[in-house]
């Protein structure tokens, strides 16, 4: 009886709400590649590997919703925000918006791996009624112009769901 009582409480803990929650993974459109959105006690682990990049620096964002059908990607709305009004950048002293992450480098052959984590959100507001989306855009993020940095085009998006 105490196994039985001590087993169910083992499964008690492995179910709970951080835990509940499984690793999201997504291909890219415009880019080859996918990323990995996984759930942490405190913010989400973004893992992500890409090809067909332009060498050099990219913005990488956490967009508003789960729609990449567009060319350009734009259906996948802004930046994800807590706060109104949304002020961008990771250097911003007025503070940053929560789809806002370092940027991501592409080496000479346009290969990019990183793996991101952010407090900024958790994995039940990224799998909201409409989704959201991780975005790559062409140029870097200075972490300070509105409203994106200076990023410019987005080439490759995912949806998380």
């Amino acid at each position: 009886m105490v196994r039985t009582i001590a087993l169910l409480a083992a499964l008690g803990m492995m179910t709970s709400p951080a835990l509940a929650q499984a690793p999201v993974t997504a291909s890219f459109k415009g880019v080859s590649g996918s990323v990995t959105v996984t759930p942490a006690p405190k913010g989400v682990l973004i893992h992500v590997e890409a090809s067909g990049l332009t060498p050099g620096w990219h913005g990488i964002h956490i967009h508003e919703k789960g729609d990449c059908s567009d060319a350009a990607f734009k259906l996948a709305g802004g930046h994800v925000h807590s706060a109104t009004p949304v002020v961008h950048g990771l250097l911003n002293p007025a503070a940053n918006d929560s789809g806002d992450l370092p940027n991501l480098y592409a080496a000479a052959d346009g290969t990019a791996k990183a793996e991101l984590f952010t407090t900024a959100v958790m994995m039940k507001s990224l799998q909201d009624a409409d989704g959201s989306a991780i975005v790559i855009h062409a140029k870097p993020d200075d972490y300070t112009s509105q409203p994106i940095g200076g990023a410019g085009d987005r080439v490759g998006c995912a949806v998380i769901r």
